[in-house]
């Protein structure tokens, strides 16, 4: 490049920066003028009930310049009641390596009109951890706020730079919207389509696009979105508009599209994994001739999840990354050599090797479940979001994912398992549905072993073993917290499926930092008075680690389908003995609730002296619409009434005077 033409660039970006700045100097105190109307609403007609509403939402997203994409957002919303002075805390959440937020300004509008300007900290809290996304929130509290205030924010979205391709605009909020405001300035470096695939509100008007330059989109009375437990991913069920941009001509035949898109990832895979004698020599390395096909890609697969995944490390700052002076990473040799990589290099990494040690094995880029779900026809390629390796192994389809820190061999992390995918080669990709894990894959085992004490309390062993999914998510949730926090994670895990008051301590050091298929914890457990007296009897209630199905689906009425993340089985071994000379009078039958698809079953046994209880609840249920939710919560109201069935007991001195 010339001098001239450097000098040119240079002008050219200032000129982009200087339009930026100023911009932000315009807004960085433009508030809406307030009505006396507003200031003195006390309610709303068309949200009845509502703690508060937003009166005004106003999003101006201007992707024009490749250097400084930039997202404006104004929120203005008016406070009812006691219950609505919670929205005085705000939350802003953002993907921390593509986003920051900036030039935050806040206020309160008292009843009376009076101002006051927030003046406090901003706060920095992690909300979300992954491997593709580490999620941040920036968080405020507006002070002075009371029922019939009002009150308002605005700020801006900076995104990483070339960051242009994943524009979006969500209409939804969890409270109603009376007028809400959508405007996207589209980079003119690529081609652009939009759409709204779960529909927009009602009477709104599809978006417009203004010469070519601007699109824009209003809508009024946008019903606030309800939140319900295990329900699909909120972007599955939000009014949203999606933009898509294409470095290539629009392309509107689906077919066409993701086999120019095959082409793409699979040359750029291919790239980095082709580098055939030093895969080869690493193979050596790790196997021996005499292993079976099955025992080779254990023994790569847990290889490379030694290396040091650096998707699952705390983020460094600029100057910390400065100092380690890490080398780039080009291909999986360079991964094998320095000995880390992201989780996505990782993947590859066992890809080569698998290819290296004489198995047939395929890239695949998948979709995943936890943000939203896929659709083809959409044609968003940046929906096909992290990859995993298709392995052939005895006959049989295995996905693997050793680029999930922990993740054991055949198991899939819970977002990636049941999803589309492309499955890439040089004819133009297949598309393939990954494996799901059985339910008795992702277990949760109590096995106690406990004694009666002379005040009626139970005090013992417990010994709980995570299986599958849920020693991985336990895992992934506490990768970065020291030994406290994470004794106080399973012992509070313990408290909240005890329905009592409890003494609880961990006795032993499970093992975070594997992928072992298990997560073991040992407790030492005390349930105070959980035996009761009446009369000359005692009363010993059944459903000992009962309280997680204790309130679940108590509402009458549903509004979303149900979603769950992974098929689940609980089991319940649990053994009391009794003092020499209590007797048991009464036991309760044995229970069975079989809806097909959730099965739950509670025994008790009395063995000369010592009670034997057993329970189980399984689920091999992925979704369910929202018409089968009564049946559902029968179900649940079963196994409630199950759990508080009472075994008879005669304490030393009833039992002898019989």
């Amino acid at each position: 490049m010339s001098f001239r033409h450097f000098s040119v660039l240079v002008v050219l970006v200032l000129l982009a920066v200087f339009a930026f700045s100023s911009r932000r100097a315009a807004v960085a105190d433009e508030w809406q003028p307030v009505s006396p109307e507003d200031l003195k609403m006390t309610s709303y007609a068309k949200a009845p009930g509502a703690p508060a509403i937003i009166l005004y939402r106003e999003v101006d997203r201007d992707d024009s310049n490749y250097h400084v994409p930039h997202e404006y957002n104004y929120v203005r919303e008016k406070i009812f009641t006691e219950e609505g002075r919670k929205y005085a805390d705000i939350e802003i959440p953002y993907p921390k390596d593509q986003q920051n937020i900036v030039d935050i300004r806040a206020r309160t509008i008292r009843p009376d009109g009076s101002i006051v300007n927030f003046d406090g900290k901003v706060y920095d809290k992690e909300i979300v951890k992954s491997r593709s996304l580490k999620y941040l929130a920036k968080t405020f509290t507006l002070s002075d706020v009371q029922p019939g205030s009002i009150i308002e924010y605005h700020y801006m979205v900076d995104f990483k730079e070339g960051y242009v391709y994943d524009s979006r605009w969500i209409l939804s909020e969890e409270l109603f919207t009376r007028s809400a405001k959508f405007t996207l300035k589209p980079s003119m470096d690529f081609a652009l389509q939009w759409s709204w695939p779960n529909g927009l509100p009602e009477g709104s008007k599809p978006p417009v696009n203004e010469n070519n330059k601007i699109i824009h989109l209003e809508a009024q009375d946008i019903p606030a979105f309800q939140f319900e437990d295990d329900m699909p991913p909120e972007n599955a069920m939000k009014y949203r508009v999606d933009f898509i941009y294409s470095d290539d001509t629009l392309e509107t035949d689906p077919n066409r599209f993701w086999k120019k898109r095959d082409k793409k990832l699979y040359d750029k895979v291919e790239s980095f994994v082709n580098k055939r004698k030093a895969m080869e020599e690493a193979v050596a390395q790790t196997v021996a001739p005499g292993d079976s096909p099955e025992t080779k890609l254990k023994k790569l697969y847990a290889r490379v999840q030694q290396l040091r995944n650096t998707s699952y490390e705390v983020q460094k700052t600029a100057q910390e990354e400065k100092r380690a002076k890490e080398k780039g990473i080009g291909s999986v040799e360079d991964v094998w050599k320095q000995g880390y990589g992201t989780g996505e290099q990782i993947t590859w990494l066992f890809l080569g090797l698998a290819r290296a040690a004489g198995f047939e094995a395929y890239p695949v880029y998948i979709a995943t479940r936890d943000d939203h779900f896929f659709f083809r026809n959409l044609m968003k390629a940046s929906d096909l979001n992290t990859n995993v390796v298709l392995v052939k192994l005895n006959g049989k389809d295995l996905y693997l994912d050793p680029g999930t820190a922990f993740t054991p061999f055949g198991l899939l992390p819970w977002s990636e398992s049941d999803v589309p995918g492309l499955k890439l080669d040089k004819d133009g990709g297949t598309w393939v549905t990954t494996s799901m894990a059985e339910s008795s894959e992702s277990r949760i085992e109590r096995k106690a072993n406990f004694k009666v004490t002379s005040d009626g309390s139970l005090e013992g062993k417990l010994t709980v073993t995570y299986t599958g999914l849920e020693a991985l998510d336990r895992r992934i949730e506490e990768r970065n917290e020291d030994d406290t926090a994470r004794k106080k994670f399973l012992e509070d895990e313990v408290r909240q499926v005890v329905p009592a008051t409890i003494d609880v301590d961990l006795t032993n050091k499970p093992e975070w930092n594997s992928s072992s298929p298990t997560l073991v914890a040992e407790f030492d457990l005390k349930v105070p008075g959980w035996i009761s007296g009446a009369g000359r009897r005692a009363l010993l209630p059944v459903g000992i680690f009962s309280a997680g199905e204790k309130h679940v689906y108590e509402h009458t009425t549903r509004v979303h389908p149900l979603y769950f993340h992974y098929l689940s089985e609980k089991y319940d071994d649990i053994t009391i003995d009794l003092p020499l000379d209590w007797r048991v009078s009464d036991i309760p039958k044995p229970q069975t609730t079989d809806a097909k698809l959730l099965v739950y079953t509670n025994d008790v046994e009395n063995k000369n002296g010592i009670l034997h209880l057993q329970r189980r609840l399984k689920s091999d249920l992925l979704s369910l619409d929202q018409k089968y939710y009564p049946a559902l919560r029968n179900f649940y109201q079963a196994v409630r009434t199950s759990d508080e069935q009472q075994i008879v007991l005669q304490p030393g001195s009833a039992a002898a005077s019989n």
